[in-house]
């Protein structure tokens, strides 16, 4: 039963729907984003391509790929643009991808350093759009030209689960890491403490307005705002679960939407102090 619920999320054709509820049964989320020309849409990248969410929760692939998309990031500015990596279903990996239409279609624009490349973790700049970080094999890699062209930094910290960068400083990178949260002003090549306990923190986001996300086993969601690291817990009514993905709504600062690690996608509307399923995507 398990591999026949599984193969139906993988053979929904583009344009096809489901319920986000079944969808979230079938395929794991790896990346959650909001459309900015349209908040009422929320974008999951999945183990088994690329889906939009409305309000009344429909989930709808947007694109033929099947793909498993294990590292996305929209792009800050532009809404129609998004990035992705992972592999394909055929085996090996996606390198670096690029949509340039709202995730309805992808096109490779880099293999990155010793590729294709399989980015778990990857960001593009706020604060310069050209400037987009990757972890691949243990390496910390980056691109100052949009994606086209790819450099290594350094070693990624140890542990890494999830990068962010900064909204003031293209330099500033945030990292979550099974030590804890990690820091780097020089654009990852040395790292250091971003809170005083060293728990696990499975996810770091920072909104347009530079406000900075995290989730601590142990502690909950924390806030802080950029360049500060005041971290204040904002919410611990996680239980057992806890968030893989956070995306802020960019026209709405204090709207986010979370996935979680239980395949949960949960929705806020006070800035994270409070949290319901979207549309019953709940397990």
């Amino acid at each position: 039963m398990v591999g026949a619920t599984a193969l139906f999320a993988y053979r929904l054709n583009a344009g096809e729907t489901m319920p986000l509820v079944e969808l979230t049964q079938r395929t794991h989320v790896h990346g959650i984003g909001v459309d900015p020309t349209n908040a009422s849409t929320i974008w999951l990248a999945t183990h088994h391509g690329f889906f939009a969410v409305s309000a009344d929760g429909t989930a709808t692939r947007l694109s033929d790929t099947q793909s498993d998309f294990m590292g996305f990031t929209p792009h800050p500015a532009d809404a129609s643009v998004l990035f992705a990596s992972g592999h394909p279903p055929s085996g090996g990996n996606l390198g670096v991808l690029k949509s340039t239409d709202g995730g309805q279609s992808w096109e490779r624009i880099a293999t990155g350093v010793n590729g294709p490349v399989d980015f778990h973790q990857m960001d593009v700049s706020p604060a310069d759009s050209r400037v987009l970080y990757g972890a691949y094999v243990g390496q910390l890699q980056v691109s100052r030209d949009g994606g086209a062209s790819w450099n290594i930094v350094g070693p990624a910290p140890q542990g890494l689960i999830d990068l962010a960068a900064s909204a003031s400083d293209p330099d500033r990178l945030y990292a979550g890491t099974e030590q804890g949260l990690r820091l780097s002003r020089d654009g990852g090549k040395s790292w250091q403490p971003a809170h005083v306990l060293n728990r696990p923190a499975t996810m770091v986001e920072v909104t347009p307005d530079g406000t900075v996300y995290a989730f601590m086993i142990g502690n909950g969601l924390l806030r802080t705002s950029e360049p500060n690291l005041a971290w204040q817990t904002v919410s611990e009514a996680f239980g057992d679960d806890y968030v893989l993905h956070l995306a802020a709504d960019p026209r709405n600062a204090g709207r986010l939407y979370a996935a979680t690690y239980r395949g949960k996608v949960l929705t806020s509307a006070d800035a994270g102090k409070t949290w319901s399923p979207l549309a019953g995507g709940m397990r």
